[in-house]
């Protein structure tokens, strides 16, 4: 039975073990929490908390640390969301730059949450492939490269650098972007590669290098509507206790390039929680992801994320995700705020 005394015992353990990554004994808890009990009851609450499940006892160390299902019951009765001011000065700052679009702010802003919070944070970009193709512009670098800007009816824009194995005209490059503009307009992404098959033989009538720049263009079609994942501080990692086991790190940056895993993260997953209607929290093994959901328009939402060991501070980052969250649909959302 979780009581009030071992409630309050529990808490004191995951703030302290968030701040030093220390296995936690009961002297530690007298002498830092000042609590009104002897060690031995301190030591017995303890000793129940972990044949309940919410603690863990190391193999190096007497103490104790929480254990997943600790986090998981911390986070759905026990957060006190707390936002930091530095941190919001920094980030109002970021949505006050009129020159930013929306998705340099929030990149800005993952970058400002690594920082900050020493850990990985991320955006999962609306998806993509609901969104409609509204222009296509096409800058040369030299003879064998070139950055292409897609641009969407939500005005959503995705950059891509084009390198070619031979010299492509400046001319086959403007022919071949007049005519995907001219043919392409309002083509839903999902069905832009299939399209451009049906473009093909006028392309090669207008287009001397038609081929390469074809195949150039439908690569970055298929890009541009599944790889929509940008994270930050992905070398915060290495600092972190948790991951001083080089097979635990390299599980890490597999599940951090594994772009269809951040779009069902949470799904069928029984230690998946939401703590509002946009935050969720993910565990899995030593690593946790905590998320806030955003909506452009009624039909496109994205997701910012921190993901971090389990050993980390929710109150705090629940609530700064919240807070960027909720400026992007303020700044950037049409009509402002859509409950979920």
């Amino acid at each position: 039975m979780l009581t009030r005394r071992r409630i309050e015992i529990f808490k004191c353990i995951v703030d302290e073990f968030v701040r030093t990554a220390e296995p936690i004994g009961s002297k530690t808890l007298m002498q830092k929490y000042h609590l009104p009990y002897s060690s031995a009851t301190i030591r017995n609450e303890m000793l129940a908390l972990e044949e309940m499940g919410y603690l863990e006892k190391t193999h190096t160390s007497s103490g104790r640390i929480p254990s997943t299902q600790g986090y998981k019951f911390y986070c759905e009765h026990l957060l006190e969301k707390r936002m930091d001011e530095k941190m919001e000065l920094a980030l109002s700052e970021v949505f006050s730059s009129r020159h930013l679009n929306m998705d340099d702010a929030i990149k800005r802003s993952c970058d400002i949450l690594s920082q900050m919070t020493n850990l990985t944070s991320g955006v999962l970009g609306p998806n993509a492939s609901m969104q409609r193709l509204e222009h296509i512009k096409l800058f040369p670098i030299n003879e064998r490269s070139a950055v292409a800007v897609f641009i969407t009816d939500t005005g959503h824009t995705e950059n891509k650098t084009f390198t070619f194995k031979e010299k492509v005209s400046v001319e086959d490059i403007q022919n071949c972007t007049a005519i995907l503009n001219d043919r392409l307009k309002g083509t839903p992404i999902h069905e832009v590669v299939e399209k451009m098959q049906m473009l093909k033989p006028i392309l090669a009538s207008s287009v001397q290098r038609h081929e390469m720049l074809f195949q150039a263009f439908v690569s970055a079609f298929v890009k541009f509507a599944s790889e929509n994942v940008y994270f930050s501080g992905k070398g915060n990692m290495l600092y972190q206790p948790e991951f001083s086991d080089i097979e635990k790190l390299r599980g890490l940056m597999g599940m951090l390039e594994d772009t269809s895993l951040w779009r069902n993260i949470g799904a069928q997953n029984q230690l998946a929680i939401k703590t509002s209607s946009s935050s969720e929290l993910v565990w899995m093994d030593d690593v946790a992801v905590v998320s806030s959901s955003f909506r452009i328009n009624p039909e496109e939402e994205g997701k910012l994320m921190v993901v971090g060991p389990s050993r980390m501070d929710y109150d705090r980052i629940v609530s700064l995700l919240e807070y960027v969250s909720d400026m992007i649909e303020k700044l950037y959302g049409q009509g402002g705020h859509y409950d979920n």
